[in-house]
């Protein structure tokens, strides 16, 4: 009787599947996804990619070239065009009850976050959330007290629920040759009574912030919404992306989707600019793996400092429009 084991030298060695939940908009392919199946890919065991949507043709092509992809399963809904955790979580569900993966897996992004937590709670299991490493097929590192503690969790569930951070693992990349197998999936037994209305994109040249190389964020010390501009200004200067610390959004001087932090993003670029922030334990959850991280500040006491590689103690309203000046000077 084969349960779900092989005979391995002399012992039981279990065998495992995985599922990575794609997360995209429309025809084009979230980044952090590619994150997610590397992640996937070190349980060394086959994997199956979930693309729920409507018209996802460029989707699933791109997924079926990146390595480590076996199968792509396809959910085609009108319902799913825009998906809602009321909408996607029962589709997840079906197929999870079909196929029997011992992992879900998702980049630990807004999306994610709101529909995984529903799915480990349908299955009764226990959510393993922003894991940095993983050890072995039951064994998670992951980072607790708004990072100021890092744990390893051992989980024995049947099924596992986790999402991962981006910035912990590489993007995996696309191959040629692949031979991935594409199952169309019918699941048309959705009610709800939630509705996708309308949303508003800002559309920029910028880099995507949870991918940048380099991140340039401005904090309270900017004083208001006017201010703020010499952060964008800053950014087109050295072709970043712009992020904000929870007080600056607060404050309305920056959308809340360049909030950086604890309940914002997680990013670890290769240069992250901290300007005017003070460095409360929310925002350096954030940001402190960054590989280099320069902070502008008039207190010379400011947390920021203590996580700094290189720091200025000034009055950014100077240094940062003369950074920009110089900057400048030295592209043309």
């Amino acid at each position: 009787m084969i349960l779900n084991r092989l005979m391995f030298h002399g012992g039981f060695k279990r065998l495992f599947s995985s599922m990575v939940i794609v997360e995209h908009k429309g025809d084009k392919l979230a980044s952090s996804t590619l994150h997610a199946i590397t992640a996937a890919r070190q349980l060394n065991q086959p994997i199956t990619t979930l693309v729920a949507g409507k018209n996802c043709k460029n989707v699933i092509s791109e997924v079926s070239k990146i390595e480590g992809v076996s199968k792509v399963v396809h959910i085609d809904n009108e319902l799913l065009d825009h998906p809602l955790a009321e909408t996607l979580c029962p589709a997840i569900l079906s197929v999870q009850n079909k196929f029997k993966f011992n992992y879900l897996i998702a980049a630990h992004t807004a999306s994610s976050k709101n529909i995984l937590p529903r799915v480990a709670a349908l299955l009764d299991v226990a959510q393993i959330s922003d894991v940095m490493a993983i050890k072995d097929s039951d064994t998670f590192v992951r980072s607790i007290y708004a990072g100021n503690a890092i744990a390893t969790v051992k989980s024995l569930d049947s099924v596992k629920v986790v999402t991962i951070r981006p910035s912990s693992f590489a993007p995996s990349k696309s191959v040629t040759g692949q031979k991935v197998e594409i199952e169309e999936f019918k699941f048309d037994d959705i009610e709800c009574s939630s509705r996708w209305v309308a949303e508003e994109i800002i559309k920029s040249d910028r880099p995507e912030l949870g991918s940048a190389e380099i991140v340039v964020s401005g904090g309270r010390g900017l004083k208001n919404q006017e201010n703020f501009q010499l952060m964008y200004k800053l950014a087109d200067t050295i072709g970043a992306a712009v992020g904000a610390s929870r007080a600056a959004v607060d404050a309305g001087y920056a959308p809340n989707d360049l909030q950086v932090g604890q309940t914002g993003k997680i990013v670890a670029p290769k240069l992250y600019i901290a300007v005017g922030i003070s460095g409360a334990i929310q925002h350096l959850a954030g940001m402190k793996d960054s590989k280099v991280i320069v902070a502008i500040n008039k207190d010379p006491d400011a947390p920021i400092f203590q996580v700094a590689d290189y720091g200025l103690v000034g009055d950014l309203f100077q240094a940062v429009p003369e950074l920009i000046e110089k900057l400048g000077a030295s592209k043309k």
